[in-house]
């Protein structure tokens, strides 16, 4: 991070939590606590592969770690998603693993300790990687038993680990990388009633220590805690709407012992909205943002993606 010599005319930037860029994986799976993921749990043929990119952007303000403190945070991240998920039996039900890799950059500035600061960098993100099954309502099929199947209600579990393979400089207040491993636990409920669709989902996320943070000290973060729920309307030819919503609370950091105020209780909202061009490709619309927030995180955030699915048949 680079020290400027006055204060700037325009409002200071600062980064946000670069794991949004995993809201739309191939198969519509996010991470942290505060994401939004649609159509987390619907039912899938078996044997299917799907491959997505996408672009997203994000502005607004983020909850620094507080080993520093940081006023007038604000922040733009640009993000590239690359992602790959694949679709399978397990125990006769339907599950999928998957692949997220990340490309960042940000341009991000603030006042620390009074100074005024800048950082622009880029790279990777940390990779992320899923597993979900779906516990009851959405039976292993292959395409051509899967149109008979009509869902009702589906529960499933999701498991997520967050690798630290990102970017990171010790010596950077800021970084695209995290340093720290994750892993976040899931469980969620979907209902269909007719062409609408409810869903929720409660989860935890679980932090190792980052050992090399800022200034050599340790950062440690207690579980963040979220509920979200979604409503979905299916419209002809393959077109659906959601509307969400998640509540995350939790995420009390300390650094070399110390604690600052910084627990999270924040509501988020956002729309999705995808499409089909033919039977392998479809694109997908998103943006989210704050709605009521304690601490940081009051962004809005906006994501574009083109998904490929093939296999199982298609």
């Amino acid at each position: 991070m680079s020290q400027a010599n006055q204060k700037p005319p325009h409002a200071p930037r600062c980064v946000f939590m670069l794991l949004m860029a995993l809201w739309l994986i191939a198969f519509d799976r996010p991470v942290q606590g505060q994401e939004l993921e649609p159509r987390a749990y619907t039912n899938t043929p078996i044997g299917m592969n799907f491959l997505l990119a996408g672009y997203g952007y994000s502005q607004g303000g983020i909850l620094f770690d507080p080993a520093v403190p940081v006023q007038g945070a604000n922040a733009e991240v640009d993000i590239g998603v690359l992602g790959f998920a694949h679709s399978f039996a397990l125990a006769a039900k339907s599950a999928k693993y998957g692949l997220v890799l990340p490309y960042a950059g940000l341009d991000a500035s603030g006042f620390v300790e009074g100074e005024y600061r800048e950082r622009q960098v880029s790279g990777l993100a940390d990779p992320s990687f899923v597993i979900s099954l779906n516990l009851s309502g959405a039976p292993a099929l292959r395409l051509e038993e899967f149109s008979r199947y009509r869902q009702t209600t589906i529960t499933g579990a999701t498991l997520r680990i967050t690798a630290p393979w990102g970017q990171y400089d010790a010596d950077k207040l800021l970084n695209i990388g995290t340093n720290r491993w994750s892993i976040k636990p899931e469980l969620g409920v979907s209902h269909a009633l007719g062409s609408w669709i409810v869903e929720g989902a409660v989860a935890a996320t679980f932090y190792t220590a980052n050992d090399d943070y800022f200034r050599g000290q340790q950062l440690k973060q207690d579980p963040i805690y979220s509920l979200q729920g979604h409503v979905i309307y299916s419209f002809e030819k393959g077109v659906w709407l959601a509307l969400s919503t998640t509540y995350f609370t939790g995420g009390q950091a300390t650094v070399d012992g110390r604690k600052n105020n910084n627990e999270l209780q924040n509501w988020r909202s956002g729309l999705t909205v995808t499409f089909p061009v033919n039977k392998y490709h479809s694109v997908k619309l998103a943006g989210s943002t704050g709605v009521s927030t304690r601490t940081g995180t009051d962004f809005d955030a906006y994501f574009l993606a083109w998904r490929y699915r093939w296999g199982g048949g298609l």
